[in-house]
């Protein structure tokens, strides 16, 4: 049982389940681990990204354009296509309270997703995924 208080673990975040304990490793060692307040812009539309996250704990809000797009909870993830592709963020992304957040640097995003082959396609996947979500793609 997973108390809401407690960081999630990495083997219970849905895009790094079925990774093994070697690459659960090598996402810990590449992962740095923040604090956040409630209210922090963890991402601004249009700004240049250079980090991919995960939320272990916590809560935030998706707004593209000024409106609402979606709720992030523990487990979720953002910032792949900023730190895939070097483009500016798509959205921005607001802490709604409190927040643990698992965090790469572009460099440290491209070294895992080498390493883990699995995890670069559970990314492009959900990447997808989102872009249909939004419209994008047709």
């Amino acid at each position: 049982m997973i108390c809401e208080d407690t960081p999630i673990a990495l083997n219970e975040i849905q895009i790094f389940s079925g990774l093994t304990k070697q690459e659960l490793r090598s996402v810990n060692r590449l992962m740095a681990t923040v604090d956040v307040k409630a209210g922090h812009h963890l991402a601004r539309q249009g700004e240049k990204g250079r980090e991919f996250m995960v939320i272990k704990q916590g809560e935030a809000t998706v707004n593209r354009d000024g409106k609402k797009i979606t709720k992030l909870k523990r487990g979720d993830f953002f910032g792949e296509n900023s730190a895939i592709a070097d483009i500016p963020r798509t959205a921005t992304v607001i802490a709604d309270t409190d927040m643990v957040i698992g965090t790469m640097n572009r460099q440290e995003f491209s070294i895992l997703l080498d390493e883990v082959p699995q995890l670069a396609r559970k990314v492009l996947i959900n990447t997808v995924q989102r872009l249909n979500d939004c419209g994008i793609l047709s």
